[in-house]
């Protein structure tokens, strides 16, 4: 059934992790916290999260900025490959070197991926029922993001291999009925200081 109210899809990464990633680093708690203040003023309903710390940290120190929104845990918002793409759908001059960096995740990432990514789609994307629109954050992580935005661009599957999201910058999606997917935020870092705007790319990119 086709939804008739628009959904405003809100994903944020996590801030900054340890590097053993059990849990954020003073920056990443910053990062949250400095998220959740600007997203005081947005009509959030909800705060879906992953299970991994890191996600569920920022997620609470979001939270604790806002007003009453409920935080809701979901393996569909985990770290895991969304999509793993065939030989023959890469660019040549790159598939061995991509399909060699995904060889390298756990087998469970890589096999169970599609399915939660699949899942993934159904339940955060695309119009609502009802009257009013609605308006639902995600913390989750950069493969997830990808996956989302790639698809709201209708892109190709695999195209979700080359996005890159800071740790705790902002993106938005609008699925209005009737009309296609519009992005409007990606990677969106205002809300926090130039010290903590590089996180989670490489440092070629720290600018």
């Amino acid at each position: 059934m086709t939804g008739t109210a628009a959904r405003y899809l809100y994903l944020a990464r996590h801030g900054e992790a340890s590097p053993d990633e059990s849990t954020l680093t003073d920056d990443g708690r910053r990062q949250a916290v400095l998220l959740g203040d600007r997203l005081r003023s947005a009509p959030l309903e909800a705060v879906h999260h992953g299970p991994l710390p890191r996600a569920e940290q920022t997620a609470q120190l979001i939270c604790g900025q806002l007003d009453g929104v409920p935080l809701r845990p979901s393996e569909l918002a985990g770290d895991y490959i969304p999509y793993m793409p065939q030989r023959e759908e890469l660019p040549p001059e790159s598939a061995d070197a991509m399909l060699s960096h995904l060889s390298r995740f756990p087998a469970d990432e890589r096999e169970g991926g599609p399915e939660l990514a699949k899942a993934a789609l159904a339940r955060f994307t695309g119009p609502v029922d009802g009257d009013e629109p609605r308006h639902e954050l995600v913390v989750t992580h950069n493969f997830l993001i990808g996956w989302l935005v790639r698809a709201a661009l209708d892109a190709p599957k695999w195209r979700w291999m080359g996005l890159h999201h800071a740790n705790a910058a902002l993106t938005v999606i609008r699925y209005a009925p009737g009309r296609p997917a519009s992005v409007l935020f990606y990677n969106d870092t205002g809300h926090l200081p130039t010290g903590l705007r590089w996180s989670g790319f490489s440092p070629e990119l720290h600018i």
